[in-house]
């Protein structure tokens, strides 16, 4: 993923930084579905295991990314934000005790060869 792709908001950066002060360091697993639909989840590094399909997509504040390969390449055309709202997500993510969860704000990217702007 490019660097231009993955972002986070100010309300992210603040929250991660909060959780990697009170858990150490930090991994982001984006969710290819089922119980928080594709919810970014926050673990401490190494306690999500990580299966042969996933890959590290790039980083948010010092923190691996990662996503499935194939759902990644469908959504090769897609810029993501990582932000986060309040209220607890259904997940083990982090930040649920908060009652806060992270959540992609997206939007398409120019194709390759296109020479169309995103909107």
């Amino acid at each position: 993923m490019d660097i231009g792709r993955l972002s986070v908001t100010p309300a992210a950066r603040e929250l991660i930084e909060q959780l990697k002060k009170a858990h150490g360091p930090l991994m982001f697993h984006l969710s290819g579905g089922c119980c928080d639909g594709s919810a970014p989840m926050c673990f401490t590094e190494g306690e999500f295991k990580l299966g042969a399909v996933d890959e590290k997509v790039g980083e948010i504040v010092g923190c691996g990314f990662y996503m499935d390969r194939e759902q990644f390449r469908r959504w090769s055309h897609t810029r993501f934000t990582i932000d986060v709202v309040p209220g607890r997500g259904a997940s083990f993510s982090l930040e649920a005790p908060l009652n806060k969860r992270f959540l992609i704000r997206s939007e398409l990217c120019a194709l390759p060869g296109s020479t169309a702007a995103p909107s």
